[in-house]
Parts: structure tokens; C-alpha cells; sequence
């Protein structure tokens, strides 16, 4: 196992002058994730046989389903629940992604390309769902703020421009915040390995609690995220359509 470790760096070694890995690098790390997170998945269908789930990875991704619906459900709403699959699918990279941080030199959540491309597929796709569930003039009118009359369309103006700001900086908070969690984890885990080379001792193993948690925390706050920003697009819908949401009434 330590001739993996060892011979992993040198596989994702980055040139003189620059941080992170290779692109071979890179894209070995980008495999073993998404075999990971599909060998997972394989080994849980497996238990699916059963009336009673026994298969603990079984177990495992019915609760994460569970709490996926529950976190889609009570963030976005009722109408929640066709946003489970794209919700989980974020988890699942993203939390095995961190997984493989915890015992290889780097994954595709430390590269901060990896988790842009991931945040502009998330706000894309809000983008998408806005202009779907308000009509293209009507998603844009959220950028505008309140309707303020003709004499003040500077400040309507000068809302949209901030608005829009404050859309594309939402690619930014999200893969940033992933970026730097998951790599600042790995500079610290080498400075403290650093301290304790001379007696031979890693102390960077003692932050491995730390990491496994962060690992968790950092797919949720994506995810969670994603549904906050669905539903600030989406929350009309609910209106539009009542017997989605109460379905029994006038039963």
C-alpha cells in the first residue's frame, strides 16, 4: 500500500512552477472516483433483491436516498422530488471524490477546474429550470428587484447589473469553497507530515477525522446549495400547480 502512495505522486507529479496535478494525472483520479462511486453502486444493487435490505452498502444508500428526498422535499418543496436524481448525483461525485482525497495525494474535488466545471453545470441548470418554470422575460424579471417606476429605472438597472453579479459569483462560491476545503486539507496534512519526519511519526494521519468529516459537510453545502438556489427559481411552480401539492384535495 505504501508503494501506491508512493508511486501515486509521481503519476499526478506537476511540472516546475505548477500546482496540482497532471492532466493524466488528473484524469487517472477522475476513473478511480467514478469507478468507485459506479462499484459502489453496483455492490448496493446487489442487496436490492430482498424485501429487508441486509447488504450494509444497501442500507447505506437507501438512507442517503432518504435524506436527498428529504433535503430536496423541504428546501425546494413538494415539486422537489424530479430534482433527487440531479441532487444525488452531485453528492455521489462529490462525496466519493472526497473519499479518495482522504487516502491518495490529491482527487478531483482538490483541482479547482474539476469543481468550476461542476458549479456552471449546477448554476446552468438553475438557469435552465428559471426559464422553464417562469418564461425567459419572467426569469429575468427576478433580476430586476421591485418594480420601482419609470423615473427610477437607474436603480432597476443598476439591481439587474448587481443581480447578475451575484449570479455568476455563485460558480465562484461553489467551487472555491470545494476547492479549498479539500486542498487546504492536503497542505495541512504535509505540514504536519513535515513536523514529524525527523521522528518518523505522521501527524498529519491525526487530522483524518477532521478530513472524513469535511468530506461529508462539503457534499451537503454543495447540494444543499444547488436546491436553495432551485428554489428561488422554482417556488412559483407550487402556486401554478396546487393539486401537485395537495393531491388528495377535492379527492
Amino acid at each position: 500500500m505504501d508503494a501506491l502512495f508512493q508511486s501515486a505522486p509521481s503519476l499526478v507529479a506537476a511540472s516546475a512552477g505548477h500546482h496540482g496535478p497532471s492532466y493524466w494525472g488528473f484524469l487517472f483520479y477522475l476513473i478511480l472516483t467514478l469507478a468507485t462511486m459506479f462499484g459502489l453502486m453496483s455492490y448496493a444493487k446487489g442487496g436490492l433483491n430482498s424485501r429487508v435490505f441486509k447488504n450494509p452498502i444497501t442500507q447505506c444508500f437507501e438512507q442517503l436516498y432518504l435524506f436527498i428526498e428529504n433535503m430536496c422535499v423541504g428546501t425546494i418543496g413538494a415539486h422537489g422530488r424530479k430534482y433527487i436524481t440531479m441532487i444525488m448525483t452531485f453528492w455521489m461525485i462529490i462525496f466519493t471524490g472526497n473519499l479518495i482525497a482522504l487516502f491518495f495525494p490529491t482527487s478531483p474535488t482538490a483541482v479547482l477546474g474539476f469543481n468550476l466545471g461542476m458549479a456552471l453545470v449546477a448554476i446552468g441548470y438553475v438557469q435552465y429550470e428559471g426559464v422553464k418554470a417562469n418564461g425567459l422575460m419572467g426569469h429575468l424579471s427576478h433580476f430586476t428587484g421591485p418594480r420601482l417606476g419609470i423615473a427610477l429605472i437607474p436603480i432597476t438597472i443598476m439591481i439587474f447589473l448587481i443581480e447578475l453579479i451575484s449570479e455568476v459569483m455563485k460558480n465562484v462560491s461553489l467551487s472555491l469553497r470545494l476547492f479549498g476545503n479539500i486542498n487546504g486539507g492536503h497542505q495541512a496534512v504535509t505540514a504536519m507530515n513535515e513536523l514529524g519526519h525527523g521522528v518518523y511519526i505522521p501527524f498529519g494521519s491525526l487530522l483524518l477525522p477532521i478530513k472524513l468529516l469535511t468530506a461529508v459537510v462539503q457534499a451537503m453545502i454543495f447540494t444543499l446549495l444547488t436546491c436553495v438556489y432551485i428554489s428561488l427559481v422554482t417556488h412559483h411552480e407550487e402556486e401554478h400547480n396546487p393539486a401537485e401539492v395537495h393531491p388528495m384535495v377535492g379527492a
